[in-house]
């Protein structure tokens, strides 16, 4: 699949479109592609917009995908580990599940 195609595809995703069986998922689509094969009643959006929607598509997966990088442990191992931390008598920020966490805080921050 071309730069082009996957852009325009993800660009019409972003826009609301779904392109699972026409428009820029051809392998050879264009944006006169798109315009051939255009089966709704609103106009085609241009090209310039398909792909600033797309841009914005990035964008957004950027902003969210610290979230989903962020693996904390299970909440029964987490559980587990603060049960200990008690046990033991450790402080805030002494304790395995402080630890574990800030870890995953730290090796994958929110973005700005």
């Amino acid at each position: 699949m071309s730069d082009l195609n996957y852009k325009l595809s993800w660009g019409l995703v972003h826009l609301g479109y779904n392109v699972t069986d026409n428009y820029a998922c051809c392998n050879q689509s264009t944006h006169e592609y798109i315009k051939e094969t255009w089966e709704h009643e609103d106009p085609v959006p241009s090209e310039a917009i398909i792909l600033k929607a797309y841009e914005d598509w990035v964008e957004a997966e950027k902003k969210i995908q610290y979230q989903r990088d962020r693996q904390y442990p299970e909440i029964g191992e987490q559980l587990d580990m603060l049960f200990h931390d008690m046990t033991a008598g450790k402080g805030s920020k002494d304790g395995e599940w402080y630890k574990a966490v800030a870890k995953v805080k730290a090796d994958n921050p929110k973005p700005e």
